[in-house]
C-alpha cells in the first residue's frame, strides 16, 4: 500500500514538473518573444524559431540596457563608421565613446532586428542621451542632418533658388522666390529701403551649415544675418563719405560684383563708377543689361553674353546705356570684397575700362574716351 502511495506521489511530482516545463516552453516560445516584439519589433525573418526565442529572452531581459540611455544630459558628439568596419568593431567604439552602457545587449539587438548587416558608413552626430536602439538605428543611414549649402558672389536670387533643388535642403526654388521679393523686415540696415525693393543684394555670399528641416523663414534669416554682421560701423560709414546710403552703396556693389573678375581690381572699378557718377555720365554697365533681359535660355544663363547693340537698347529702368545714375536697385547679391571696394575705392582719374586682350581677366583702364576705343582688342 505504502508502495503503491509513494508511486502515485512521484507520478504527480513528474506530472507537474512537465505541466510547469510545458508553461515554460510555452512562456519561452510566445509570451518573451512578443514581449520583444512589443519592445523592439519584429524579429529579422533570416533568424531560425531557436534563434527567435533565444535572442527575445536575452533583449527582455537587457530591455533597461537598450531602452534607457547612458546619460540623459549628454551632448551629440562626432562618431564615424568606417567602411566595411564589422558591426563588434563599431560597437566596441560605442562603448569606449561612453555612449552605450552595454554592448552586448546592442549586438543582441542589431543581431535580432538584422540590422548588424546594414551598418552604414559615414559621418554621425551620436549623443549618450539617445538609447541603444536610437543609436543602432541612426547609424543605418549616413544622410548627415546637415548640409553645406554655397551662395557664390554675384549670384543673383533666382541662381540661388536654382541651387537648392540639389542642395538637401527641404526649400522649394518657388518658395525662396517668393519669399525673396518681400521687401526686408526687422533689421536696421534695410529701414531705409525704397518701397517695392526685395532681398536681392542682401542675401549674403557665403558657405553655410545648415540644417536639412531649416524652413524658409529661418533660411533667409541666416542669409540676412550674416550681411548685418558684415556691415560693420567702418563699412557705413565708408559708403557715406562716396555719398551713398546703405541701399545704393550694395546697388553698387552688385555692379562690381558682376563686372570684376579678380577681386584685386574692385576698388579700382569702383572708382571708375564713381567718378561717373559724379561727373552726371552714364555707368554703361553690361552687367545692368544682363540683369534687364534676364534669363536667356538659347544659352541656358541670367546673363547673355556677349550682349548685342539691340540688347543694349532694352527699355528697362536697370538698363544704364539708357539711363543715367544708379539702377533701381541691386542686380545680384554681393559679397564683402565688393562693398569694401564701394566704401574704400581707389583715387584714380579713370572714367573707363574694359577687357583687356591678353587673357589675364584683368582690365584696362582709360581717361578718355578716345584712349577707351584705342584699348579695345584687335
Amino acid at each position: 500500500m505504502k508502495q503503491r502511495s509513494l508511486f502515485a506521489s512521484c507520478s504527480l511530482l513528474i506530472l507537474a514538473s512537465l505541466c510547469l516545463a510545458f508553461v515554460a516552453i510555452v512562456i519561452f516560445n510566445n509570451l518573451l518573444p512578443a514581449r520583444a516584439r512589443q519592445s523592439f519589433g519584429t524579429p529579422s525573418p533570416a533568424l531560425d524559431g531557436l534563434e527567435k526565442v533565444y535572442l527575445s529572452t536575452k533583449l527582455v531581459l537587457q530591455e533597461n540596457d537598450l531602452l534607457l540611455p547612458l546619460n540623459p544630459g549628454g551632448s551629440p558628439e562626432p562618431f564615424r563608421v568606417e567602411l566595411g568596419e564589422p558591426a563588434y568593431l563599431v560597437i566596441e567604439r560605442l562603448t569606449d565613446a561612453g555612449l552605450i552602457r552595454n554592448g552586448e545587449a546592442l549586438q543582441d539587438y542589431l543581431q535580432y532586428s538584422g540590422l548588424d548587416t546594414t551598418l552604414q558608413a559615414g559621418d554621425y552626430q551620436l549623443s549618450p542621451a539617445m538609447n541603444a536602439v536610437q543609436i543602432a538605428l541612426t547609424i543605418q543611414d549616413a544622410t548627415p542632418t546637415q548640409v553645406d549649402f554655397t551662395i557664390l558672389p554675384g549670384w543673383r536670387m533666382e541662381e540661388i533658388a536654382a541651387s537648392l533643388a540639389t542642395s538637401g535642403l527641404e526649400i522649394s526654388d518657388q518658395e525662396f522666390i517668393s519669399y525673396a521679393r518681400q521687401p526686408i523686415r526687422g533689421y536696421h540696415f534695410a529701414e531705409d529701403n525704397p518701397i517695392g525693393s526685395t532681398m536681392e543684394g542682401f542675401l549674403s555670399p557665403g558657405t553655410y551649415q545648415l540644417s536639412r528641416d531649416l524652413n524658409i523663414e529661418s533660411f533667409i534669416d541666416t542669409l540676412l544675418s550674416n550681411f548685418d554682421v558684415s556691415l560693420n560701423p567702418e563699412l557705413v560709414h565708408g559708403f557715406e563719405l562716396q555719398g551713398l546710403d546703405v541701399y545704393q552703396a550694395v546697388t553698387l556693389a552688385s555692379i562690381i560684383e558682376r563686372e570684376a573678375i579678380i577681386d584685386e581690381e574692385m576698388p579700382l572699378i569702383a572708382s571708375v563708377f564713381l567718378n561717373r557718377l559724379n561727373a552726371g555720365i552714364k555707368l554703361d554697365s553690361d552687367p545692368t543689361v544682363q540683369y534687364a533681359i534676364g534669363y536667356n535660355e538659347t544659352q541656358n544663363t541670367w546673363w547673355t553674353n556677349p550682349l548685342s547693340l539691340q540688347n543694349l537698347e532694352i527699355d528697362s529702368p536697370y538698363n544704364t546705356y539708357l539711363y543715367p545714375g544708379l539702377p533701381p536697385g541691386p542686380i545680384a547679391n554681393p559679397g564683402l570684397s565688393a562693398l569694401q571696394a564701394v566704401a574704400f575705392p581707389e583715387e584714380s582719374p579713370y572714367y573707363y575700362f574694359r577687357a583687356a586682350c591678353d587673357g589675364s581677366r584683368r582690365h584696362v583702364f582709360a581717361q578718355t574716351f578716345d584712349e577707351h576705343v584705342g584699348n579695345a582688342c584687335p
